[in-house]
């Protein structure tokens, strides 16, 4: 089978292009390299084995022109614009990126492979603040006694910022593209992911930034203090890379029973964690103290949230196998890794 995954040189893309390669699946990966970190994970792509690599960027007519010679069977919608911050400071460029660029690689696909399964990455971010609940607090963390399950695919949507608003718009067009043209879409509505070849930064990829501290803390005692947004009390339900690789070949092998369905993805409540939690992990892992200053908490960011997942589990026959801490630990490994051999930001 063919397959084409967009943003494939990300984090989440070339984790799915290693397992594409891996199944010995024809491959091409559409990417206009603009991240920090892509480049680094095509060259590691490029010694995993042969693919076509399209520089690219998914907002002008080369996703029409790919589609239209490829016709891939599977594609995987990863490309976007994924910080908040960013979003807020140039909405423009968001909307462009994740509404406009997913419309035109839906009309290729009606136009030119309308029997391709495409699973899209769209965020929680599309509920919205979720500030309307009781939430309650203990000394690390906001609970909300109302979900102890998590958030399930029937809570409102609610796109507050331009990044919310930019997704929210590309989700609700995959799901609408099922019904209305009959395409094989599914939609993803991720709480964090993290995992191997994810280039965190400051904005983007929390897990993977924190863990960056602490390592360089670990390296140097001396190391000057870094800010938490907040009281480090917020929470989300986090999934290693390996999982979230199983679930998007799980949707698209089932895809004739799951189409036109969206599914909240995480690691579900049993893999939440806070930040304060997380931060006390690696001080006990690393047997260090880490100083960290609160600032002021993000604009739109939730106290919560925790993907119910009973429905990925029940309809994807899809379990979360790695733990929070195993993943953790695994990620700890990667970016000493990483700090070692690149620069990593």
């Amino acid at each position: 089978m063919t397959h084409l995954i967009t943003g494939g040189c990300g984090f989440l893309g070339s984790n799915l292009s290693a397992a594409a390669l891996q199944k010995g699946h024809d491959l091409v990966i559409f990417d206009n390299l603009s991240r920090p970190g892509t480049e680094k994970n095509l060259a590691w792509l490029q010694t995993l084995g042969k693919f076509t690599f399209i520089n690219a960027d998914i907002r002008g007519d080369e996703i029409n022109k790919t589609i239209k010679q490829v016709k891939p069977d599977v594609i995987f919608h990863l490309a976007g614009q994924v910080t908040m911050t960013l979003s807020l400071a140039d909405p423009r460029h968001d909307f462009e990126t994740n509404a406009l660029g997913t419309i035109n690689l839906l009309e290729a696909v009606r136009a030119h492979s309308p029997h391709a399964a495409i699973v899209y990455s769209s965020t929680n971010k599309v509920y919205g603040d979720l500030e309307h609940f009781d939430y309650t607090e203990t000394s690390t963390r906001y609970e909300l006694k109302s979900h102890p399950q998590g958030f399930n695919e029937s809570l409102p949507l609610e796109f507050c910022s331009p990044y919310g608003c930019s997704k929210g718009a590309a989700d609700q067009y995959m799901l609408d593209y099922a019904r209305i043209f009959g395409l094989n879409t599914v939609v993803f509505r991720h709480s964090t992911m993290f995992g191997t070849r994810q280039f965190s930064n400051y904005d983007q990829g929390w897990i993977g930034w924190f863990v960056g501290q602490a390592l360089d803390k670990l390296q140097n005692p001396k190391v000057e203090s870094f800010t938490v947004c907040g009281n480090g009390k917020q929470v989300r339900d986090i999934l290693f890379s390996e999982d979230i690789v199983r679930i998007y070949y799980a949707a698209a092998e089932k895809m004739r029973a799951v189409r036109g369905q969206v599914f909240n993805i995480g690691g579900g409540y049993d893999n939440s964690l806070s930040i304060l939690e997380l931060l006390n992990f690696l001080e006990t892992k690393l047997n260090i103290k880490l100083n960290f200053r609160p600032i002021p908490v993000r604009q739109s960011d939730q106290k919560i949230f925790i993907a119910d997942i009973r429905k990925a589990q029940a309809r994807l026959n899809w379990n979360p196998a790695i733990t929070k801490y195993e993943g953790i630990t695994r990620m700890l490994d990667w970016v000493s890794e990483a700090k070692q051999v690149v620069d990593y930001v």
